[in-house]
């Protein structure tokens, strides 16, 4: 992808590496966050952020060939660029015992099938829900944010074993989720490629 750098977001990126060394993290990992610690200007992110770099290498190369991209909400679609995403949150309705967030997370399973990249900055009861589904994904970025749940869904979803970015803290949100994304978006396909 040819992605032309503002020198707003370069400057801003020198000034992040002054501030926090990451170049002992490998390439993607390093790439994940900081462009996390970029969207929310939160260095505490470094030390936050879980994620393996082999998973990484699989979901980079799974988004660079066309693999569909799953949000939880319209915020999180809007803020990754450059990539048609699947939301149906204006779609889903709530039930007993489902919020809405959980259905949207159905009905996009029902929409996109096994393989997807799921990226959820905002319901915890998204993830969960995501959890329950035969999705088989390439990578669930779950980043949801908040005092009720947010911690236990991003600890399931560590427990689950699937390919994942997730966080330790009740932190999250839609601007973090997306950047996650993001930096796999950026990343170059080929060594050889500029990057920021």
């Amino acid at each position: 992808m040819n992605r032309v750098v503002h020198p707003i977001e370069a400057e801003s990126y020198r000034r992040l590496r002054a501030r926090l060394d990451t170049s002992h993290f490998p390439p993607l990992t390093r790439a994940v966050v900081e462009r996390v610690i970029h969207s929310a200007a939160d260095l505490e992110y470094a030390t936050d952020l879980v994620m393996d770099e082999s998973e990484l290498e699989k979901a980079h190369a799974a988004l660079h060939a066309g693999a569909p991209v799953v949000t939880d909400v319209e915020m999180v679609a809007a803020g990754i660029t450059r990539r048609e995403t699947v939301c149906r949150l204006r779609d889903a309705e709530a039930g007993p015992g489902l919020t809405r967030s959980a259905h949207a997370i159905r009905l996009a399973h029902e929409q996109v099938g096994r393989g997807a990249i799921w990226v959820i900055g905002n319901a915890p009861t998204a993830l969960e829900e995501l959890l329950t589904l035969d999705a088989d994904p390439a990578l669930v970025i779950g980043l949801p944010v908040g005092f009720v749940g947010a911690v236990e869904s991003k600890a399931a979803l560590r427990e689950s074993g699937l390919p994942a970015v997730s966080n330790v803290s009740e932190k999250g949100g839609s601007a973090v989720a997306s950047a996650a994304l993001n930096a796999l978006l950026y990343h170059p396909t080929h060594p050889a490629e500029e990057t920021s």
